[in-house]
């Protein structure tokens, strides 16, 4: 089983690069039975998507 570093660390590499099957299966694993990773995970979500609406605000602004 992954430990919550390693579970970190594969959750930062997958926004740049796909995961491969035993990593995500480990991932899964392990954010289901871990709160703190799994409200990790979640954070990492919602900062991502306000990003990219912030990101796509100030495309439409600059136009």
């Amino acid at each position: 089983m992954l430990s919550c570093k390693e579970a970190n660390r594969l959750m930062s590499q997958e926004l740049d690069r796909k995961l491969s099957w035993g990593e995500r299966i480990g991932l899964k694993l392990h954010v289901s039975m871990c709160d703190g990773c799994s409200n990790f995970r979640q954070q990492m979500g919602i900062v991502r998507n306000a990003c990219k609406h912030a990101f796509a605000l100030d495309d439409k602004t600059e136009r």
